[in-house]
């Protein structure tokens, strides 16, 4: 099923809508949804429309939160959120964010308390489309092991990092820390396929090619994204003082009760360094030359990062419409809220 931005994004708004969501937040929280979807990041867009449903129906996510921005020193804030729902809350403070950024050069700013806030990329992405850089950090449940370990301690803790350009383009890089996501797994089990040895471990931290017998995620690179994953969750849950690591709330033990996540962003403005147009220049030119580089065999082009997510954007429109699951849009035109699917799950909604 392919649908037109407008009509993807209406659709996800009235379902978040019945839930319980204001027109405001279920809105934003639907932009953000559509932004993933139509660049093909399909396991943080409208998949996850029913999950939020769910969790906003029975009461998890506060519908009307009371948000609050705490300026703590010249250039950083925490943005209290309430519970509510993690779209808004990491909107509206990304928001605060740059105005801070552009007022004293920079901006750390923890939002706390919160659910989960999707695909951190288009936080970063809203810094670059003012002129800013900005690197941002978000915690997740555990269900990765750490190096060496065998039972499961970190989420996927993504990060992700965008720069402004000085032309249309807009560098977004975003990726979690594990080898691979649960829904790449996920893909493998349904199609009766082995997964690679290094994508995931058993029980006892054995690696694991039987996707059936997937205990937890591993870290990419063995001890380096071991230790990223650590950098994310010291800054966006120990410095923030939200639960942490192990202790880090179920995506869907218990959809009645809030998560109270955390989430970091820090913004900066190039003017206070190299100059803002120096910048832009330069990361222009850094595109170009990447784009110029001699392709390795099994590759057409060297791409920069964020650029394959906008051709993906260009093709899908080209074709008709952003692709989405037949289920899911039935889901959509449905008068069900939600199916009861996720309340009281393991890490891997199973």
């Amino acid at each position: 099923m392919r649908l037109q931005r407008d009509e993807l994004k209406t659709l996800m708004k009235n379902k978040l809508m019945s839930a319980g969501l204001s027109e405001e937040h279920a809105d934003m929280t639907a932009e953000i949804l559509t932004w993933s979807d139509e660049r093909g990041y399909h396991s943080h867009g409208s998949v996850r429309v029913e999950y939020y449903s769910e969790r906003i129906a029975k009461g998890g996510i506060t519908v009307n939160p009371k948000f609050e921005w705490k300026e703590t020193g010249p250039c950083t804030a925490i943005f209290e959120g309430d519970n509510g729902i993690g779209y808004v809350a990491a909107t509206l403070a990304t928001r605060k964010g740059i105005e801070m950024a552009k007022k004293t050069g920079l901006a750390m700013v923890g939002v706390r308390n919160v659910s989960h806030t999707g695909a951190i990329g288009y936080y970063t992405e809203m810094c670059a489309k003012e002129g800013l850089a900005a690197i941002c950090f978000c915690q997740s449940d555990p269900m990765a092991v750490p190096y060496g370990g065998s039972e499961p301690y970190y989420g996927t803790n993504p990060i992700s990092f965008a720069a402004p350009t000085a032309d249309s383009r807009n560098v977004v890089f975003d990726m979690a820390t594990t080898v691979q996501a649960w829904g790449k797994i996920l893909d493998k089990k349904s199609r009766g396929e082995q997964i690679p040895a290094d994508w995931a471990v058993d029980e006892n931290g054995a690696p694991v090619t039987d996707p059936n017998k997937v205990n937890a995620l591993v870290p990419i690179s063995g001890a380096k994204g071991y230790g990223l994953e650590m950098l994310v969750d010291v800054f966006s849950g120990v410095l923030l003082g939200v639960p942490f690591g192990g202790h880090v709330s179920s995506m869907y033990h218990d959809l009645s009760v809030g998560r109270y996540l955390g989430h970091m962003i820090i913004i900066v403005d190039p003017d206070r360094f190299v100059g803002a147009e120096t910048f832009k220049k330069n990361m222009s030119q850094t595109c170009d030359e990447l784009n110029a580089i001699k392709p390795a065999p099994g590759f057409d082009k060297v791409y920069w990062p964020g650029e394959r997510a906008e051709l993906r954007k260009d093709k899908q429109y080209a074709d008709g419409g952003v692709e989405i699951v037949d289920d899911i849009y039935k889901y959509f035109i449905s008068d069900d809220v939600h199916y009861n699917r996720y309340d009281h799950k393991n890490r891997f909604a199973e």
